[in-house]
């Protein structure tokens, strides 16, 4: 069922998205042409295999260079925060770096496309945040940059949001605007092979929870239901295999297209409660943002089947969550009825295989529990849940995820 069938064929929807992809094995070798018609001098944001490994930021500095473009390299160690952000702007200033490119995971693509639209707008990132920030609107468009992602994971090559950390504020919080999106990007699966398993696992977990909750969320339209349906059996079908085998470069082409189309469903249907969770708690606690998503996303979507259950027995999201549960499994003839339970105990038992553990391991406490929830209710991504959770609920879930059960 499609969510034109769902909320009315004459809903407005809007499709927005990185003008320039190009996805496949190899590809990262086309990445210099494109470089070169758009600078001379680039900002490597990386966190990559360092320089001088072999790995992928040899990979791309040595495509830059031998088509004409310098290379300045800032490392991105962590999720970035807003001084990793104005310290990479200072890096691309004094380099006088006129191109930007974000090579690796969520976090150096995001600090990639936030350091690209300050070069232009300026400021500081804390001008342009949301929540814990002034909320400025990008006005000008950002200088070119080109994502190229190693992990599949956030999608982030083609969002338009950036998620910066304010640990002063303990937050995270996104700029956001199609100013940020990408002037291209470059998915070669193949950079994938030396991601370890562990950041395997916690990528693939949020690209999978991206995809549900992007097919379930209020925000959910026709364009994005298609790619959602795509993303999430091939994620379901690849990420156990990927984790436990590097190598196989099917499963990482798999995940990498799971993750590219994570991004573009959430850029134009939004997310729900668990990222909605995962912004507080990126910023509370040292916790990877997959390994987040990973252990709240059964827990979620329980809590959602059970609330709309209660609302009405034959609410239209729980049709979504039926075909969730089919794409899942595999099993096209689960009943409307079954369907969603078997997508819950799918998630729960796949977190589980590649070795999620719970948040309690990242020294979340019982204690901090309530303070989360209410901060989690400030969050973006929460608007879009399918359906609101009390507060009993969402206590409910960010307890069990804490103790694992």
């Amino acid at each position: 069922m499609t969510a034109a069938s769902e909320t009315g064929a004459d809903r407005v929807f809007e499709l927005v998205g990185v003008g320039r992809i190009i996805f496949g094995s190899g590809s990262v070798e086309r990445l210099g042409p494109i470089a070169s018609g758009m600078g001379r001098v680039a900002l490597v944001v990386t966190n990559a295999e360092p320089a001088g490994s072999g790995g992928a930021t040899d990979d791309v500095t040595r495509e830059l260079v031998e088509h004409g473009v310098d290379c300045a390299i800032f490392v991105q160690h962590r999720e970035p925060t807003v001084d990793d952000v104005d310290a990479a702007l200072q890096t691309a200033r004094g380099g006088r770096c006129d191109i930007v490119v974000g090579l690796g995971g969520g976090s150096a693509i995001d600090c990639a496309k936030a350091v690209a639209a300050l070069m232009t707008n300026g400021g500081s990132a804390l001008d342009y945040m949301e929540v814990v920030g002034k909320g400025l609107k990008l006005r000008r468009p950002s200088a070119p940059w080109i994502a190229v992602p190693t992990t599949a994971g956030t999608g982030a090559e083609v969002t338009r949001n950036a998620v910066i950390g304010c640990p002063e504020r303990n937050f995270k919080a996104s700029i956001r605007g199609e100013h940020l999106l990408a002037r291209a990007a470059v998915v070669d699966p193949k950079l994938g092979l030396g991601v370890p398993p562990g950041v395997t696992a916690c990528s693939g977990m949020d690209a999978l929870c991206q995809l549900i909750e992007s097919y379930t969320s209020t925000g959910a339209q026709p364009i994005t239901d298609a790619l959602a349906a795509e993303g999430i059996p091939r994620a379901a079908r690849s990420l156990e295999r990927a984790v436990k085998n590097g190598s196989d470069l099917a499963a990482r082409e798999d995940m990498a297209l799971a993750a590219l189309l994570s991004g573009i469903t959430l850029t134009n249907a939004g997310l729900g409660a668990v990222h909605g969770f995962a912004a507080p708690m990126g910023a509370n606690f040292p916790a990877p943002h997959g390994a987040i998503c990973a252990a709240l996303l059964p827990g979620v979507m329980a809590a959602n089947v059970r609330a709309l259950r209660a609302a009405q027995e034959s609410h239209p999201m729980l049709a979504r969550y039926a075909t969730v549960g089919r794409l899942l499994t595999g099993r096209a003839r689960l009943g409307d009825r079954a369907a969603p339970d078997a997508g819950v105990r799918f998630a729960a038992d796949l977190a589980a295989a590649i070795g999620i553990p719970p948040l309690g391991k990242f020294g979340v406490t019982g204690d901090r529990v309530a303070e989360m929830v209410v901060l989690a209710k400030k969050a973006n991504s929460m608007r879009y849940n399918p359906v609101t959770l009390s507060d009993e609920a969402l206590t409910a879930v960010l307890s069990e995820a804490v103790a694992g059960r």
